[in-house]
């Protein structure tokens, strides 16, 4: 890992933590148990790189979850101006709400304003 990629990540540490926190707590909102073996994003455990933007030529740290086959299951990135955008998989039937299905918790926006949503998929009868 170079020295610039390890200053982004610490940089970083503290607001991504946060991030999952927020996806974690909006999993567990929509009535997920521990029963069900869905995992929670982790920022330690995210697998990060610096990508150029193409637009604003800034470096951009994006990290990758992966699951034990090693199939990626979510990603989070942080743009050079401040904000983010994250994805983190469900994979699973609703837990009270039978007609969806969770596709995914979608976390963006900046340190001050933390907005996630479950993405849900309505089964067809």
């Amino acid at each position: 890992m170079t020295n610039s990629l390890e200053q982004h990540i610490s940089a970083q540490r503290d607001f991504g933590t946060l991030i999952c926190q927020r996806m974690t707590a909006n999993i567990n909102k929509l009535g997920f148990s521990a029963q069900t073996g869905l995992t929670s994003p982790d920022f330690d455990t995210a697998v990060f790189s610096l990508v150029t933007d193409p637009f604003t030529q800034t470096q951009d740290l994006v990290g990758y979850w992966y699951n034990n086959g090693k199939q990626r299951i979510g990603q989070i990135k942080f743009h050079g101006d401040g904000s983010f955008y994250a994805e983190y998989d469900v994979i699973q039937p609703h837990p009270s709400k039978k007609q969806f299905f969770v596709e995914a918790i979608n976390a963006w926006g900046k340190l001050d304003n933390i907005k996630t949503e479950a993405k849900l998929l309505e089964i067809p009868n």
